[in-house]
């Protein structure tokens, strides 16, 4: 799950207090783009996955689904089920799937309908600069975590000036590794049943059933 992890892992430290400055300008934005999703029903958002560290480079396509407490991500094979009770994780490779119970309190770091207000704990930000991208004005914030043991150096998110919503976002490891993610089609208020949520291993002849729970 190396690559589901890097998405899912943003927010990894909603836990841990934050002290240090803010920088108002970047908070403003921020909360502007929060303030947008949280008000979204559902979106679903179709993104490239871009990797390159250690003398290797990975590229991906994936989608996310997300409708309140419930999310679907599909990326490199793999696709996570959760109905906001259990989680699913498929692998396509070896045609398995691993069942587990969900609890959003317990594994915020596999919560990626968090990931628009990561920011709120543990980062510092600033705002660094206004670019232009397919005819679009971003503004681009920096967040730098605040734990020192945080395998994450910084995370660049560019946020769209005029509708606010995410349109890509770096993160730099501080071991040199660079992961980056490009929206390339945003959905908002998608109409998706409950059932997509759920795995359905009918849909998937011979799967192994892995039950952790």
């Amino acid at each position: 799950m190396r690559k589901i992890g890097w998405i899912l892992s943003l927010a990894m430290l909603l836990t841990v207090p934050a002290f240090a400055q803010k920088d108002k300008r970047a908070q403003d934005i921020l909360d502007a783009m929060s303030k947008k999703y949280k008000s979204l029903k559902s979106y679903q958002a179709a993104f490239t996955y871009a990797s390159v560290g250690a003398g290797a480079k990975e590229s991906y396509k994936g989608d996310l689904t997300v409708k309140n407490e419930k999310f679907r991500l599909v990326l490199g094979g793999q696709e996570v089920f959760t109905d906001g009770k259990t989680m699913s994780t498929y692998i396509k490779e070896s045609n398995e799937v691993n069942v587990q119970d969900y609890d959003k309190n317990e594994t915020s770091e596999l919560n990626p309908t968090q990931i628009y207000t990561i920011y709120k704990r543990g980062f510092d930000y600033k705002y660094l600069k206004e670019q232009k991208q397919n005819g679009r004005t971003l503004e681009v914030i920096e967040l730098t975590p605040n734990r020192q043991k945080s395998p994450i150096a910084t995370v660049q998110i560019s946020v769209d000036k005029a509708d606010k919503s995410v349109r890509n976002w770096l993160i730099v490891n501080k071991d040199g590794k660079r992961t980056t993610y490009t929206i390339t089609k945003f959905t908002p208020n998608a109409n998706v049943p409950d059932s997509y949520f759920v795995f359905d291993k009918g849909k998937y002849p011979g799967v192994e059933v892995v039950d952790l729970r």
